[in-house]
């Protein structure tokens, strides 16, 4: 196990900000703890570099253990690499220099051809005598990278990496940036706000809220079968229907569906619907176009049911329908994610006007 993080929990004075968070991560796999502001995120990704002593449990790289109360191993000493938000340049020293800085173990020969290498693979040959004061964001980014990777850490812990960039250029680099880790291995774990960011970049995230982890799993896992309203909630766009045990069958306005065996208990269940769950059935029920907005290559719906409940759809643009159009559609879920009828959310869905 490259990183085992064993139910920490560290905070400042009075004020607990990590609680018994644990989870693991294989060599060369990508995670991510996601979460709003404030959540703990940044906290745990400091304990982890060294920055943070721990109140209870410990923290171990390569098995070795590395923070545990009254233990805190130097972060230059525990094999972590660490990429800030705001990158943390050396702004006196060119890219060269900035890259070189933590080989100092290293003779002039190899020095420069481990730089040569690190330049090459994050795109920037030819940039090593600038200054990051000449390069863009995203190249200051790819410095920033190179440096971390450079004394080939263990783990890399990236905070926030892309918040300073442009919404194209963070979707650009982020696809090149996960390639860049898979194909060294490199075993990395990035802490951010933005739920597409974690999905795109990670083999496993963990949302957490108020220090807590809710649930550490694959991205796929996590949209389609959260372990809670929450979770569904900060995870995607999302909506309820009232549904109703009947004998083997689950009764909701869109029909009836199999029972799944893993359900909350009680005849009274709110239904998880997911944008993609819904397509369009001229043969099937019948719902009203309240809401619609054109997003390229698809419209994002809002529907209205007969019931009265209203739930969003993600059609192919192909699927043109006005508003107050009435048309058919159907539940096309893989399996079907229910919660108790009066559990909480605890959030309003980021991307969506809908309660969840």
């Amino acid at each position: 196990m490259t990183l085992d993080v064993r139910d920490i929990y560290l905070g400042y004075g009075e004020v607990e900000v990590i609680k018994g968070l644990s989870f693991e991560l294989e060599r060369g796999e990508i995670g991510c703890l996601l979460g709003a502001s404030g959540c703990g995120k940044t906290t745990a990704l400091r304990a982890i570099a060294g920055f943070e002593s721990l109140r209870r449990g410990e923290i171990l790289v390569d098995d070795q253990q590395v923070s545990a109360p009254g233990r805190l191993v130097a972060p230059e000493k525990r094999s972590v690499g660490m990429v800030f938000q705001d990158h943390a340049l050396f702004p006196h020293l060119n890219v060269f220099s900035n890259v070189a800085f933590g080989l100092r173990r290293l003779d002039d020969d190899q020095r420069r051809e481990r730089v040569r290498h690190l330049l090459e693979l994050t795109g920037l040959t030819g940039l090593d005598e600038r200054f990051p004061h000449e390069l863009s964001g995203g190249q200051q980014q790819r410095v920033a990278l190179a440096r971390a990777l450079a004394p080939e850490p263990s783990v890399l812990l990236m905070d926030e990496p892309f918040s300073n960039l442009d919404t194209r250029l963070r979707r650009r680099m982020g696809e090149e940036i996960r390639g860049m880790l898979k194909g060294r291995h490199t075993t990395t774990l990035l802490v951010t706000h933005d739920q597409q960011e974690a999905f795109a970049l990670a083999d496993r995230v963990g949302l957490l809220k108020d220090g807590r982890m809710l649930q550490w799993d694959s991205p796929y896992q996590l949209y389609h079968r959260p372990a809670s309203r929450y979770v569904a909630a900060f995870t995607g766009r999302g909506s309820y229907l009232h549904a109703q045990v009947q004998g083997d069958s689950l009764v909701h306005a869109l029909g009836e569906s199999p029972l799944p065996d893993e359900r909350p208990r009680g005849e009274d269940l709110a239904l998880l619907i997911r944008p993609d769950d819904i397509r369009p059935n001229p043969s099937g029920p019948r719902v009203t176009v309240v809401a619609r907005q054109f997003q390229g290559a698809d419209i994002l719906y809002r529907l209205r049911l007969e019931s009265g409940e209203e739930i969003t759809a993600l059609f192919p643009s192909h699927d043109d329908f006005a508003v107050n159009a009435s048309i058919g559609v159907e539940l096309d879920a893989q399996h079907l994610v229910l919660f108790p009828a009066d559990q909480p959310s605890g959030i309003i869905s980021p991307l969506s006007n809908e309660a969840v």
